[in-house]
């Protein structure tokens, strides 16, 4: 009998990071569980299920993950000590994961049902204007100092423009800060009037 045909148990790794890892064969005694290597790394704080055949699961806290080498025949895995949770602290603790979301409506419902509305304000033509403005700069013949400038006073107006709030009064005051050029003043009003 070779040392992964005692490891008769299948169990769910829960990481930290919301992470779920099924299908870890594993060996589960009273002290340790053992398991063979994975791919994904086992570390202090996360949570292996064992689902047991009355249909209840057990629950178990990473303490330490006792990574171990291989050897002579004996392949390289985990002799993970742990603290075995009650249901209310099994419950709590899958309840702690964080989430993280980024971009226009990013949500999670967990056993909730959403009924909220929510409009984000993209305005395609201010970001148009704004790469026009880029765009003229770049093709009038201007030395490359004030070109150099003139970019980087349309970045600050880029930056105002992406805030909820932009300011009118310093996106003006920007504007009129650039070379003096009908096509730059007729695409800074605008951007001004698109505020």
């Amino acid at each position: 009998m070779s040392f992964s045909d005692m490891m008769n148990d299948q169990l769910l790794l829960r990481k930290q990071s919301g992470e779920v890892v099924e299908g870890i064969k594993a060996a589960v005694t009273p002290n340790l569980i053992i398991t063979e290597s994975y791919d994904v790394a086992i570390e202090s704080g996360d949570l292996l299920v064992r689902k047991l055949p009355s249909g209840l699961e057990e629950t178990f806290k990473i303490i330490d993950p006792g990574f171990y080498q291989g050897m002579s025949g004996i392949s390289s895995g985990y002799k993970i000590s742990y603290k075995k949770l009650g249901i209310p602290e099994a419950e709590s603790e899958i309840k702690n994961i964080t989430y993280n979301f980024h971009g226009n409506n990013s949500r999670v419902n967990n056993n909730s049902t959403d009924n909220s509305n929510n409009v984000v304000n993209i305005n395609n033509e201010l970001v148009e204007s704004v790469e026009a403005l880029k765009a003229e700069i770049n093709r009038l013949e201007l030395s490359a100092e004030v070109k150099s400038e003139a970019i980087e006073v349309v970045g600050a107006i880029e930056e105002q423009c992406k805030n909820e709030h932009p300011s009118k009064v310093v996106v003006s005051a920007l504007i009129k800060s650039l070379p003096t050029a009908a096509s730059l003043a007729s695409i800074g009003s605008l951007i001004v009037s698109l505020l």
